[in-house]
């Protein structure tokens, strides 16, 4: 696969280690951080451990960034971007306020 295939398919390839890694996009930087917060407020279980992590300080810190990223990109995204950010936020903050209870 050359590199015009690989961008056309939301991938980006390493022949070398034989794995193939998503293309790096917005999107996928804003469900990144989604799944850290759900990760660290106990929604989802440490895939080798099979343990869930409660850490409200590290939940915090991603929906921090999150909302970081939602002032200084305002204006600058396409409208599924923003709708995505906003709606992950809304959702985030929902469910850190129902956690932290």
């Amino acid at each position: 696969m050359n590199r015009k295939e690989e961008k056309e398919e939301g991938r980006a390839g390493d022949n070398q280690k034989g794995y193939v890694m998503p293309e790096v996009t917005f999107t996928s930087l804003i469900l990144s951080f989604n799944t850290s917060a759900l990760f660290h407020m106990g929604e989802l279980a440490d895939p080798e451990s099979e343990k869930k992590i409660v850490s409200l300080d590290m939940a915090r810190n991603a929906i921090d960034t999150l909302s970081l990223l939602q002032d200084k990109t305002s204006g600058n995204l396409d409208s599924d971007e923003n709708e995505l950010l906003i709606r992950v936020l809304y959702e985030l903050k929902t469910h850190f306020v129902r956690v932290s209870r």
